[in-house]
C-alpha cells in the first residue's frame, strides 16, 4: 500500500485506501474493518500524500511525521491520540520540533497520531517512506 492510495474522507472516521476508480468517483475500503464502498465527488476527500504540517519556517510533509513517529516509537503505537492536550503538545513537539502551535491545534495531533496508529494496524511499510523522502532530497 502506497501513502497516495490512502485517504481521510470528512466526516468519516479512521482512513481509507482507494481500490479502484469508478466513472463517478473512487471505490475504498477501510484500514480497519477492509469494508468497502464507493466515494463520489460531494466526500470532501483528502489524500495523505497531499497534506502537510505547519512549522515556524516551511510545512512539513505528513509522511515526514509519519516516519518520525514510526522512529521515535519504534515501530510501536503512539501516544493515545486521546491525552490531554499538554501531553498532546508536548509529545508532538518532540516528534515535529518547531512545529506551529498557534495553527497546528490539539485537533490536529489526535488526527496525525491516530491515523499513524490507523497505519501501523495495517501493516503499513514505513521505509517505503524513507526511500521516497531521500529520493526526494537527492532530487533536490
Amino acid at each position: 500500500m502506497k501513502l497516495e492510495k490512502v485517504i481521510a474522507i470528512a466526516g468519516k472516521p479512521g482512513l481509507y485506501q482507494i481500490i479502484s476508480q469508478s466513472k463517478s468517483g473512487v471505490i475504498v475500503e477501510s484500514l480497519s474493518d477492509k469494508k468497502r464502498f464507493p466515494v463520489n465527488s460531494l466526500h470532501n476527500i483528502s489524500t495523505l500524500n497531499d497534506i502537510a504540517i505547519y512549522t515556524y519556517e516551511e510545512e512539513v510533509p505528513l509522511k515526514a511525521v509519519f516516519l518520525s513517529l514510526f522512529e521515535k516509537e519504534e515501530g510501536k503505537p503512539s501516544l493515545d491520540p486521546k491525552s490531554s492536550k499538554a501531553d498532546l503538545s508536548g509529545y508532538f513537539s518532540e516528534v515535529l520540533p518547531g512545529y506551529d502551535e498557534e495553527r497546528v491545534y490539539a485537533s490536529n495531533i489526535k488526527k496525525v497520531l491516530s491515523w499513524y496508529n490507523a497505519l501501523l494496524n495495517s501493516d503499513f511499510d514505513f521505509s517505503s517512506i524513507k526511500a521516497e523522502l531521500e529520493k526526494e532530497n537527492s532530487e533536490e
